[in-house]
C-alpha cells in the first residue's frame, strides 16, 4: 500500500482548490443566514420571529472565519464566492418554502445537510483548512425549531406527511446543489471527488454519502418526521 501524502498549502493546485472550496462554503453560508431572515418576516409570533434572528446573528458571525482564511490564502473573498452566487442561489429560489412549517424543516435540514457535506470532505484537508470549516460549519443549536415543528404537527396532524416529503425533497435538492457548486469550478469538483485528497477513493465516497444520509433521517426523526 503507498502512503498517502498529506495536502499541502504550498501546492498551488491543492491551493486553488482550496480557495474555491471556501468560497462556495462562505457565500452558502451568507444565502443561509440571508434565508434565515427572509423566514422571520414568515413567523407567526414576535418570539419566533426573534428566535429565528438570533439564528441568523449567530449564522453571520461564523462567516468570518471563511473571510479571513481566505485573506491568509491571498485570495479576495468576493472574487472566491463570486462563481457561486447563481447556482446556490438558484438552489433557494427552486426549493422556496411555501409556509412557516416548510421554512423551519429547510433551514434545520437542508442547511445542515450541506454543512455535513463539507464538513465529511473537511477531514480530509489539511489541518489549518480543517479549523476553519470546523468553526464556521458548526451545527447550531436548532432547538427552538426541533419543538416548534413538534409542537405544529401535534397541533395539526395533517402537516406531518406533507413536511415529511418536503424533507425529502430538500435532501435530493441540497445534494444536487452541491454538484451544481462543485461544477462550477475543475478544482472544486477534483478535491470533493478525491482527485487532490489522496486519503479518499470511490469507497471512502461511498462511506461519506452513507453518513450523511443517516444524519439526515436522524434530523427528520428529531422533527417528528418519518424520512
Amino acid at each position: 500500500m503507498v502512503a498517502s501524502v498529506a495536502p499541502d498549502l504550498t501546492d498551488p493546485h491543492y491551493r486553488a482548490a482550496i480557495v474555491d472550496l471556501l468560497g462556495a462554503i462562505g457565500y452558502g453560508e451568507i444565502s443561509a443566514c440571508e434565508r434565515l431572515t427572509e423566514d422571520a418576516g414568515r413567523a407567526p409570533s414576535l418570539a419566533d420571529k426573534l428566535e429565528l434572528l438570533q439564528l441568523a446573528q449567530v449564522q453571520f458571525a461564523q462567516v468570518q472565519p471563511i473571510l479571513d482564511g481566505l485573506r491568509q490564502l491571498d485570495a479576495d473573498p468576493y472574487e472566491a464566492m463570486a462563481p457561486f452566487r447563481a447556482p446556490i442561489d438558484a438552489f433557494h429560489a427552486y426549493t422556496a418554502p411555501a409556509d412557516w412549517w416548510e421554512s423551519l424543516v429547510k433551514a434545520y435540514v437542508g442547511d445542515n445537510l450541506v454543512r455535513d457535506f463539507y464538513r465529511e470532505f473537511a477531514v480530509h484537508l489539511d489541518e489549518h483548512t480543517r479549523s476553519i470549516i470546523a468553526s464556521t460549519l458548526a451545527e447550531e443549536r436548532s432547538e427552538f425549531v426541533v419543538e416548534r415543528v413538534r409542537a405544529g404537527i401535534e397541533a395539526d396532524h395533517l402537516i406531518a406527511g406533507r413536511l415529511a416529503l418536503w424533507g425529502r425533497r430538500i435532501m435530493g435538492e441540497a445534494l444536487t446543489q452541491t454538484q451544481h457548486v462543485a461544477a462550477e469550478r475543475e478544482t472544486l469538483s477534483e478535491v470533493l471527488a478525491g482527485g487532490v485528497i489522496d486519503s479518499l477513493d470511490l469507497a471512502s465516497i461511498a462511506e461519506i454519502f452513507g453518513r450523511i444520509t443517516r444524519r439526515h433521517i436522524e434530523r427528520m426523526g428529531r422533527l417528528g418526521l418519518e424520512h
